[in-house]
């Protein structure tokens, strides 16, 4: 084996730190079920946690390699021999594992501490030093952080040293044969690749949200390796669309949040029709339907409808006829439909280092003895949903791997009509052990399209993007049909609502069609067919539907009970725009420009009205840069202000 003495010293190394870091974790339980009131039970799970800790600790570790590996590479076909060009090697592979396991260490007491992986926010103890120093000798996990490391390190230059003169330094006269070396070499370097990206799907490298495999939110976070959560929230820090909001100034914003949560909640409000409260243990099926914006449908325009299926139901049930998503994103639908916050400009509202506890309908309806899953067509780590709803109080998150793969059709997975055929199936299974809330996000309806063949549908429209949205509806209306022959039916609540819309013409700074979606609550029998004209957002589906239900709660959120509160104005984010509206008035502000308009949109009027109504503009600038920024606020704060114990 002289011949592959390079490659077995690289392949040797990255087995010795994968064993350390392995260590740190196994210390990090230790500390974790040691602080615990009883010792937790991990049902089984705990292996799977290791596992997706090896995942992480090769990333890290394929990073770390890489220099030395083109070393060694180099080393081998040029046939270098000098002893001091390996040792250079070797002192350059060991301090940067040294510097890793000081972060695990690091991490071990700062995850005490916080209950999250190390991050970029703890630099900001670096000027205090002698706090640092305070905080080692005077915290028995401080103190067993800095001795694991001194321990791990010591054993770890031992033993790297001992690789180093016997399986290199006493092998450097061996080479492979020039062919042979260069195939071995590109077999590593692809290998490091991989490694680095962390996972095969050409979609996305791993993610802090791969973590997030089940339920127990410490083997989530105990498979994170703390070099990477580290890097990763240093990015985050230092890029441009992160950078802190500063729309209003905070004491500002909370006493516009705070005057919106007094506002009166009035029963009488509540439209004919509605026999409420719905019945215990009623079923809750939310389905976001991609880009269904209005004008698909035939509320205003039933000559133009692509949706009559839709419609139809939107005539058996009561729905919202003004109302707006949060953004123009998938991440912002799911995101304000389920947790009621705003979009925040153009932040990934799903993808965060250390992901927020939020409230919303999974966590007050798991608190109610509801079991909870969200099942879409795709990738389940696409947009880091899988990691964030997992953490976010959602029991079961299905996706395209839970999904016989004959049935991917294209980019988006499986189609919208085979993830209805899932979400019957799981609805069955869960129907037996008690209520259930499943929320369904469908895909179909957006580039690149992938119309499935083999089935009874029939689209009357020649273009293809009318024909996939004539598809989705198509298969709502299949799924409805397939959902009525269930036993659970009769005691289930339907809602439907958008994560966006999609673009038409506009005469404004934005599409309005991009917001503008319906929002429909279906339950015959119960909930008699009206229109509601009152200004809704997609973040007031929560508090109203949990308004409906026969359940305390709490709303810690920015959505209103739209049965019994009203709304002056709807707010929305259209990346780097913010927007208001009430009915007669379009507020438009592109926020790095401070670029403001204002237009009589009720009489479609495209004038800028800004310098006639300037106290207009500035009332509705006041009351979407408060709310946004309060949310902000309370996001980077972590104080959602949902009790960790729902």
């Amino acid at each position: 084996m002289r011949h592959f003495a390079r490659y077995s010293y690289i392949l040797t190394s990255y087995a010795i730190g994968i064993l350390i870091f392995t260590l740190f974790r196994l210390l990090n339980t230790l500390v974790y079920c040691s602080g615990a009131e009883t010792w937790p039970d991990f049902e089984g799970e705990y292996v799977g946690a290791l596992v997706m800790g090896w995942r992480f600790d090769t990333v890290i570790s394929c990073y770390l390699l890489s220099l030395p590996l083109l070393l060694m590479i180099v080393g081998d076909v040029a046939r270098i021999r000098v002893k001091p060009y390996y040792l250079t090697a070797h002192i350059l592979l060991v301090t940067v594992y040294l510097v890793a396991f000081f972060a695990c260490a690091v991490d071990i007491p700062f995850f005490s501490y916080f209950f999250s992986r190390l991050n970029a926010v703890s630099v900001n103890e670096v000027d205090s030093f002698g706090l640092i120093v305070d905080m080692i000798v005077s915290d028995p996990v401080y103190l067993l952080g800095l001795l694991a490391y001194v321990a791990f390190a010591v054993g770890y230059v031992f033993l790297m040293r001992w690789v180093y003169r016997r399986v290199l330094r006493n092998n450097l006269d061996g080479h492979l044969p020039t062919a042979w070396g260069i195939v071995v070499a590109l077999v590593l370097i692809f290998g490091t690749f991989v490694g680095m990206r962390g996972r095969l799907s050409k979609k996305s490298p791993i993610r802090v949200d791969t973590a997030y495999f089940c339920g127990n939110a410490f083997l989530n976070q105990l498979g994170l390796n703390p070099v990477f959560t580290f890097v990763k929230s240093a990015a985050e820090m230092n890029k441009i669309s992160n950078q802190p909001i500063t729309l209003t100034d905070a004491d500002e914003a909370r006493r516009i949040y705070e005057a919106e949560r007094a506002l009166p909640v009035d029963s009488s409000r509540v439209p004919a029709g509605l026999d409420l409260p719905l019945p215990e243990g009623t079923n809750v099926v939310l389905v976001i339907m991609e880009s269904m914006t209005v004008d698909k449908t035939g509320l205003f325009h039933p000559e133009q409808s692509l949706s009559p299926n839709l419609d139809s139901l939107m005539r058996g049930g009561l729905v919202f006829t003004q109302c707006y998503s949060a953004g123009i994103h998938t991440y912002n639908g799911i995101y304000s439909t389920l947790y009621s916050h705003p979009a925040i400009l153009a932040r990934h509202t799903l993808k965060h280092t250390f992901i927020p506890y939020m409230c919303g309908l999974s966590h007050q309806l798991q608190a109610a003895g509801y079991s909870t899953a969200y099942m879409m067509t795709h990738d389940e780590d696409y947009d880091n949903m899988r990691g964030f709803l997992h953490a976010n109080a959602f029991d079961s998150v299905i996706g395209q791997h839970s999904f016989p793969s004959s049935e991917v059709v294209g980019t988006w997975g499986v189609p919208d009509h085979k993830l209805f055929d899932h979400v019957i199936e799981h609805c069955n299974a869960v129907a037996q052990q008690g209520p259930f809330f499943t929320t369904v996000m469908t895909c179909s309806d957006h580039t690149p399209y992938s119309l499935p063949d083999g089935i009874d549908f029939r689209p009357t429209q020649k273009e293809m993007p009318q024909r996939m949205s004539e598809y989705a509806d198509w298969a709502i209306g299949r799924f409805m049909r397939q959902a009525a022959q269930q036993p659970w039916f009769s005691h289930t609540l339907f809602v439907f609502i958008a994560d966006h819309g999609a673009a038409r013409q506009s005469i404004y700074d934005i599409a309005l069609a991009y917001h503008h979606v319906p929002m429909l609550f279906y339950f015959p029998g119960h909930i008699a067919p009206q229109r509601c004209d009152r200004l809704a957002l997609q973040l007031d589906l929560f508090p109203t539907l949990m308004g409906m239900l026969p359940y305390d709660y709490q709303n810690h959120t920015f959505g209103l009970d739209l049965l019994r509160q009203e709304r002056q104005y709807a707010y929305f984010s259209s990346d780097d725009k913010i927007c208001v509206l009430d009915t007669a008035w379009l507020y438009i502000c592109q926020v790095a420009e401070n670029n403001e308009h204002l237009y009589h949109w009720c009489d479609t009027l495209p004038g800028d009205q800004l310098k006639l109504h300037p106290e207009q503009a500035a009332d509705m600038r006041r009351y979407a840069f408060g709310i946004i920024q309060h949310s902000y606020h309370m996001l980077e704060s972590r104080t959602t202000g949902c009790p960790q114990s729902l």
